[in-house]
């Protein structure tokens, strides 16, 4: 098993996957140059990848992640789960923009909203005013995670496909990706963003609830 030293961020390797026309077609979506595009994507990736491994912390929250990937963004057949070197991730990037959807789940931005709504719950707002002033996209730091929400589903579900994962592997493998953010710009405005209660931190109220959002499936 990779360890925190030699294995690469996930952030990482999803954003050199979405180089080149996949960034064009994000900045040309919020109205932004590339740079600026690129830069609100490295604050954006590590908050997904972090909401959900905040999510899968514990048995319950993994195994409802874990069916939720199964169920709606696993590769429609076994040739599809790819590794890292074979992913087309900004072809994928590029379907999702263009209306098309993994198999089972909605279609564009649809699927986008309902994923974060799973994710965040009733903190989605201010996870995306924090990211807005953060990264400087303002009111389009909501449009930027639903473009990227299902990427990074569709990503994991690669991953735990390619790997041969369950469930305890996939909440391992975002538990590293969560310590190892630590101190990057998307890691740090995680802190008290995901916290559903309001108190602070994420305790056993919160994950039941995330649990349950996910295994009840996108409405």
């Amino acid at each position: 098993m990779d360890t925190p030293e030699s294995s690469p961020l996930l952030a990482e390797q999803l954003l050199q996957h979405l180089q080149g026309p996949s960034l064009q077609h994000i900045a040309q979506q919020l109205g932004t140059d590339q740079a600026q595009a690129q830069s609100a994507v490295e604050m954006a990736l590590p908050v997904l990848l972090g909401a959900l491994g905040r999510n899968a912390q514990d048995a319950q929250g993994a195994d409802a992640l874990f069916g939720a990937l199964q169920r709606d963004h696993m590769p429609a057949a076994p040739q599809q789960a790819l590794g890292m070197g074979g992913m087309d991730l900004g072809g994928l990037l590029g379907s999702m923009l263009g209306g098309a959807a993994p198999s089972g789940a909605a279609a564009g931005g649809d699927a986008g909203a309902a994923i974060l709504g799973h994710i965040f719950g009733g903190g989605r707002e201010r996870v995306e005013s924090s990211l807005g002033q953060a990264a400087g996209v303002g009111a389009n730091a909501g449009q930027l995670l639903q473009m990227l929400a299902p990427v990074v589903m569709s990503f994991l579900a690669h991953r735990v496909s390619a790997g041969g994962m369950d469930s305890g592997g996939l909440g391992h493998m975002l538990g590293q990706e969560r310590a190892q953010s630590a101190g990057t710009p998307g890691g740090d405005l995680l802190g008290g963003l995901l916290d559903r209660d309001g108190d602070g931190q994420v305790g056993l109220g919160d994950l039941v609830k995330i649990g349950a959002s996910l295994l009840g499936g996108r409405r």
